[in-house]
């Protein structure tokens, strides 16, 4: 995960004058921050947090009443959802077919076979649990094509046998969607949710956003600062969530080859992309692939990624060398 936009940034004497405003939602710290003299922020920021409740209300999987969980438990009947669940199971599809099945939603019952059955916020550890041991949920489902079904004219949606679980696009997609509607109004702006952020125009110091990525261990001081302007960032990182099931330690990031938690020697993937849902869906296919693929399919995407091993070692993609300012190269 990376650390919030702008932390590592020493403000300009003559930098902008900021308004900023926090909530809370989606299991994360949301903030917002945009030029203190654009019109009607206050609106602005209803805004941003009008869009995050949406997302979260209508693609949460821990609402049995939930547009998405709704779709779930009628596998091969057409469910009515909200135009906002239906974009997100869409574009979900779209990622699983532009990654190959790297990206796969129908991982929902992998989670729940973890103990991953609750919400819970990014700086809350979760409890230790009992539950089976990991992937016993849906191990080989994942070996058959998904192919749900859309009626756009009704909104309706036929998912399939395996249920689905929306965490891996759904923030991405939230970030998407309130910066559209920011970019209107704001020459500069900064949505930043959980570590993943949308980063709009040169930002208050008219040099571009600094944006820190954590250090495995922890602290003060990120492993890396990326400088980014118009672009999003997102990470995927097992820093936080990670407890034991039963007696296996265990954390969220599903590989879909397995239905287990990847394996591949990685503490975090950072990607940078013009699309914040692009972003959070390459890095987490990025980080099933593990410390021994994830180099040569970066390159091969023209995907701008930085990883970090469980080692604290630091690898770059090309594309993502030119945003790099700390380490030196």
């Amino acid at each position: 995960m990376s650390l919030p936009a702008g932390l590592v940034t020493t403000p300009a004497a003559d930098a902008e004058p900021v308004a900023a405003h926090r909530f809370d939602s989606m299991a994360s710290h949301v903030n917002v921050k945009l030029p203190a003299a654009t019109v009607g922020s206050d609106d602005l920021f209803d805004l941003v947090e009008s869009v995050f409740a949406e997302v979260e209300q209508d693609c949460t999987r821990f609402d049995p009443n939930s547009s998405l969980m709704l779709a779930n438990a009628a596998p091969d009947s057409w469910t009515a959802v909200t135009s906002r669940c239906f974009q997100a199971i869409h574009h979900a599809y779209d990622a699983y077919r532009a990654t190959d099945g790297l990206f796969d939603p129908r991982i929902l019952r992998s989670l729940e076979s973890i103990g991953y059955d609750r919400s819970f916020a990014f700086d809350q550890a979760p409890e230790f649990t009992e539950s089976p041991g990991p992937g016993t949920g849906c191990t080989a489902s994942y070996d058959e094509l998904w192919a749900p079904a859309f009626d756009e004219q009704r909104h309706c949606v036929r998912i399939g046998r395996h249920p689905i679980d929306l965490g891996g696009i759904g923030k991405g997609l939230a970030l998407r969607w309130a910066a559209d509607r920011v970019r209107r109004r704001c020459r500069w702006f900064l949505i930043e949710a959980g570590g993943d952020c949308v980063l709009g125009g040169l930002g208050p110091t008219n040099s571009g956003w600094s944006v820190g990525v954590e250090h495995p261990g922890g602290g003060e001081w990120p492993i890396a600062v990326l400088r980014l302007a118009d672009l999003a960032c997102a990470s995927t990182s097992i820093r936080v969530r990670r407890w034991r099931a039963g007696s296996t330690d265990v954390h969220h990031i599903i590989d879909p080859r397995t239905g287990r938690p990847s394996a591949g020697g990685l503490h975090s993937v950072t990607v940078a992309d013009a699309d914040p849902a692009t972003a959070e869906v390459m890095s987490k296919s990025l980080f099933v692939l593990g410390l021994a693929g994830i180099g040569e399919a970066a390159a091969e995407a023209g995907c701008a990624a930085l990883w970090v091993g469980e080692d604290s070692t630091l690898g770059t993609s090309a594309a993502m060398d030119e945003y790099l300012v700390w380490p030196p190269g």
